[in-house]
């Protein structure tokens, strides 16, 4: 049987849960900027947000802005539960960022017979329910990948 997608104006992400040891993250992120902790004991750069760091166990870390710009890692083209915010199939990422930092996330604005591992991606912010907050997702590097409806 072959997948519809049904289409939606824009996506409007759930808010997510907001916690003190996460605000910085959704803070940047409404502010159009990715970040990840980086470790003021060891070093390590660390994503998702976390009290200590898995390494040393230190519990400070400085805030660092990453670039968004990567490759996909690995994938999976979503078809079930069906949701109304959001386009079927949805392709879900694990995207290594240029610094060394693994994020899971939505890839966007691509044809899903076109997400592949190793495809160059960066980083774009898209609204949630509350119009205060963003969702970092990812989209392909202009020029790295045919865009949805394109006929290539």
């Amino acid at each position: 049987m072959a997948d519809t997608i049904t289409p939606v104006d824009a996506a409007v992400h759930p808010v997510p849960a907001i916690t003190g040891d996460n605000e910085f993250f959704w803070t940047a992120a409404s502010e159009g900027r990715l970040v990840a902790q980086r470790c003021t004991g060891c070093g390590l750069l660390r994503h998702p947000p976390a009290v200590a760091c898995p390494a040393c166990h230190c519990l400070d870390h400085a805030v660092v802005e990453l670039s968004g710009r990567g490759e996909v890692y690995s994938y999976a083209l979503l078809h079930h539960p069906r949701s109304p915010r959001f386009q079927y199939p949805v392709a879900a990422v694990l995207v290594d960022l240029e610094e060394g930092v693994r994020v899971a996330s939505n890839l966007v604005d691509v044809d899903p017979a076109a997400v592949r591992i190793g495809l160059a991606v960066e980083v774009a912010f898209e609204r949630t329910d509350d119009d205060d907050l963003a969702v970092p997702v990812f989209r392909p590097q202009v020029g790295t990948a045919p865009a949805k409806g394109d006929a290539r």
